[in-house]
């Protein structure tokens, strides 16, 4: 079995669909962890990772001892990544096992299921399950090591895991699964890869609560975009997302609120709190994305794909991922030259 490089690529770029089961035996194991594990999608979660790495690079809490550090930030990195692919895992077993992911649902469309196409039986799911699990646990306790046993990393740690275990079986089902998405791979996340890397002793963790918000509501735009994608056939399945609940209109108008609320949380941060600098403008530059986003989002989901648009079924993601893409590189990029303007200019912006 060749490891093929260009799949991993692939996986990690965009959904890939795949119909033969002799052509998914041929991946590697790498390569199946990442096609069946949506990774095009989880990559948000090495984002949210960059991001509070950043900043504690910003803060500070990388000078003692930069190599330690630079270990301890790709390991919970890593780990984090390999929970959001074992969160899918369990996402699918249990959609499968209850029966929603049946009858060419919306989930089986855009991407690879190896439970519905049969490419592997219930019995093997679990079997990537569990490896997948053990190695993020792992992780988690050499964080727990590394900080000494923080409480506030073992809070952030328990709630992590809880709201990740509880979103497909029932947070889901109950329309708290889109605040549970924000708050995980937004101040949850980046604030506990924040803490691992201050060693628990950071004091100033609300402001990078709040700094952490523009990013969690770029992924919550995602997801709240495909559930009104699949708010029909939810709704025919009893899943009550967010949505479903109030409606297709409401939730294309939440979603407009949800993404202009990035850019004005990030002029607040800039202009009133000052944490940011004015380099994070550079983020502005996504804004025809987000125009295009807004504007899909004004008018009702067309009943028949539009021409030449390849990624029915899905409308609103498909622009909210588009925007949230150019985003997320942005962002990256401000953050690491604000962390080089503060430390060759060091009065340049002070916060107040």
């Amino acid at each position: 079995m060749k490891i093929n490089f260009s799949m991993w690529r692939k996986a990690l770029s965009e959904l890939v669909k795949m119909d033969s089961k002799e052509e998914w035996d041929r991946l590697d194991i790498v390569s199946k962890w990442l096609v069946a594990t949506r990774s095009a999608v989880t990559i948000v979660t090495l984002y949210s990772c960059a991001i509070g790495g950043l900043l504690a690079i910003r803060d500070g809490y990388f000078r003692e001892n930069w190599g330690m550090s630079i270990v301890a930030w790709l390991i919970v990195t890593i780990g984090l990544f390999i929970a959001h692919g074992t969160n899918n895992f369990l996402n699918d077993y249990t959609d499968f096992s209850r029966g929603v992911d049946t009858d060419n649902y919306f989930r089986t469309q855009y991407g690879v299921h190896p439970l519905v196409q049969k490419f592997w039986s219930k019995e093997q799911h679990f079997r990537w399950f569990a490896v997948s699990g053990t190695l993020a646990v792992l992780t988690g306790v050499f964080a727990l090591f590394y900080t000494h046993f923080s409480m506030s990393v073992i809070v952030l740690f328990f709630i992590g895991a809880a709201v990740l275990l509880l979103y497909t079986w029932p947070l889901k089902h109950i329309a708290l699964g889109e605040i549970s998405i924000f708050l995980i791979w937004g101040p949850i996340m980046i604030s506990a890869v924040y803490l691992v890397l201050s060693k628990g002793t950071a004091d100033d963790i609300w402001k990078v609560v709040l700094a952490a918000i523009p990013w969690g509501l770029s992924v919550v735009s995602i997801n709240l975009g495909k559930h009104i994608d699949k708010l029909e056939e939810d709704k025919k399945r009893k899943v009550i997302t967010l949505p479903v609940l109030i409606g297709e209109k409401a939730a294309r108008i939440l979603n407009m609120v949800v993404l202009s609320l990035i850019y004005i949380l990030i002029l607040y941060m800039v202009f009133i709190t000052r944490y940011f600098s004015p380099i994070m403008l550079i983020v502005f530059f996504a804004g025809q994305r987000v125009a295009y986003a807004v504007g899909v989002h004004a008018k009702p989901r067309p009943q028949e794909p539009p021409k030449d648009w390849a990624y029915w079924p899905t409308w609103f993601s498909g622009f909210t991922f588009y925007h949230n893409r150019l985003f997320s590189n942005l962002l990256l990029i401000a953050l690491v030259l604000d962390i080089l303007v503060r430390t060759f200019m060091p009065g340049f912006w002070p916060a107040r």
